[in-house]
């Protein structure tokens, strides 16, 4: 299968895998963007998950782009939290259209005794899942801290990050954990969705995905951190999450349309949506993931070209029939 990119982004095309056993044909296209007047480098399209250290001990920094659906827009940032002056606390918020998240950011803390010790003044603090409230006992967040047994938990970090109006107080209790990037696939809730793996599934469905499996799981983000596709032009609204304090910028419109070319001669048309925004202020840029997927009637063989952007007409008619094209006389000698 040939796969061509007339969009100037990134693109590649995968293979995915319906509950009943039915196989996708995935297209991925990621573009990246700044966030100022400086051109980042292209990200390339991620075949695989990135964790931030050490996988499973970790928070993930960014997970595949080849899932093979998704229902809405994960909206993700990696980043930190600026104050203007050294603060014990700061608010920390990230606006996409209709979506907002706030939370807090706290300066660093011990359990004592009495409770959680007053929190140090900072000037900046780096937001992940290691630093929200969680342990290796938590499942919400396994890589987080804070989650103790009360009698364990003296002169162990707390989080630096709270959900707002409700400050982590005691150890033992179950808080939210707060940060913006994507959630690890073992993780609860997003685990949950993935099915069931029992003896039934070992004995009679393997490999194939468990009846139960829910497509959320693919969804990265959490819950509060999905939004419809984007279609461009929303505007993005970042509060203590860059040097300056408050940061803006639009999304891009752009249309990202997909043809599926078959071996029978027939083809299909159809527009890849945007279901991926990754915001990372620090590198002063963003990425945006668009994703089409075409079920397979029997294999993979049955098509013969995908075309990802804007081709003419002409041109799809001469792949059709099988001939080269020729845009003007002069490419014709």
């Amino acid at each position: 299968m040939e796969l061509t990119n007339a969009t100037g982004l990134a693109a590649d095309i995968a293979m995915g895998l319906r509950p009943d056993g039915r196989e996708l044909l995935v297209v991925a296209v990621k573009g990246t963007f700044p966030i100022g007047k400086t051109a980042p480098e292209p990200v390339p399209i991620l075949a695989a998950d990135e964790a931030a250290g050490l996988p499973g001990l970790s928070p993930p920094a960014a997970e595949s782009d080849l899932a093979p659906v998704k229902a809405k827009c994960d909206v993700l940032l990696n980043g930190r939290a600026y104050a203007a002056q050294p603060s014990e606390r700061v608010t920390v918020a990230l606006r996409v259209g209709a979506l907002a998240k706030s939370f807090d950011v706290v300066g660093p803390r011990v359990w004592t005794d009495q409770g959680p010790s007053p929190a140090q003044p900072f000037t900046t603090m780096p937001i992940s899942y290691a630093v929200a409230f969680g342990g290796p006992q938590y499942a919400e967040n396994p890589v987080g801290v804070g989650f103790h047994d009360p009698k364990e938990a003296k002169d162990k970090p707390l989080p630096n990050t709270e959900e707002p109006g409700k400050p982590v107080a005691k150890p033992d209790e179950r808080y939210r954990p707060m940060a913006f990037g994507p959630l690890g696939r073992s993780w609860q809730p997003r685990a949950k969705l993935a099915g069931t793996y029992d003896k039934n599934w070992i004995e009679n469905v393997a490999p194939f995905l468990p009846a139960d499996f829910d497509d959320r799981f693919y969804q990265c983000a959490p819950e509060d951190q999905q939004t419809d596709f984007l279609r461009g032009g929303e505007t993005v609204e970042l509060e203590n999450l860059a040097p300056q304090g408050k940061l803006s910028f639009a999304i891009p419109k752009i249309d990202v349309p997909v043809v599926f070319m078959l071996k029978s001669g027939e083809h299909e048309e159809t527009c890849a949506v945007c279901d991926t925004l990754l915001i990372e202020p620090d590198l002063g840029r963003f990425t945006l993931a668009w994703r089409a997927s075409r079920p397979l009637r029997r294999n993979v063989f049955e098509v013969a070209q995908v075309v990802v952007g804007r081709k003419s007409r002409g041109w799809l008619r001469a792949m059709r029939c099988g001939k080269r094209y020729a845009a003007t006389l002069r490419e014709v000698r």
